[in-house]
């Protein structure tokens, strides 16, 4: 006995979606039959409707607030651009601060035992520093 691979002949093509003869021939005119009719006015000259005054002002108030977008941008970007040398030498408390000795000592200048200091009590230990010195 011979099998039939052909699936298509076993099942059939038929989807079940069938209409009756001659259904669209005349669908366009069945379809316009049963649509409502609608009188149009006169359609040479369109209505126009009433603006209101916001309608009116709208594109002013919306030009106006690109332009001061603009305007506060360009201002941001100078006042990030700026580079003020000047004001180093009119601030008086910044002056004071360098010129005082104590202060200079304490906070600008650093001294190799207090990084080591630091630095242990971070975690470091003097086994990380001969690991260190052996790389160079």
């Amino acid at each position: 006995m011979k099998q039939d691979n052909d699936f298509l002949k076993k099942i059939g093509n038929d989807d079940g979606m069938t209409v009756p003869d001659g259904y669209f021939a005349d669908f366009a005119q069945r379809m316009a039959q049963q649509l409502p009719q609608i009188e149009f006015e006169n359609t040479s000259a369109p209505k126009v409707l009433p603006r209101s005054r916001w309608q009116q002002v709208r594109p002013y108030v919306y030009l106006a607030a690109m332009f001061m977008g603009i305007w506060c941008m360009m201002k941001m970007f100078n006042l990030m651009a700026s580079t003020d040398t000047s004001s180093f030498d009119s601030n008086p408390t910044l002056i004071s601060a360098i010129t005082d000795d104590l202060f200079f000592d304490d906070y600008c200048c650093v001294d190799g035992y207090d990084v080591l200091e630091d630095m242990y009590h971070e975690g470091f230990s003097t086994a990380d520093f001969t690991e260190l010195a052996s790389y160079k």
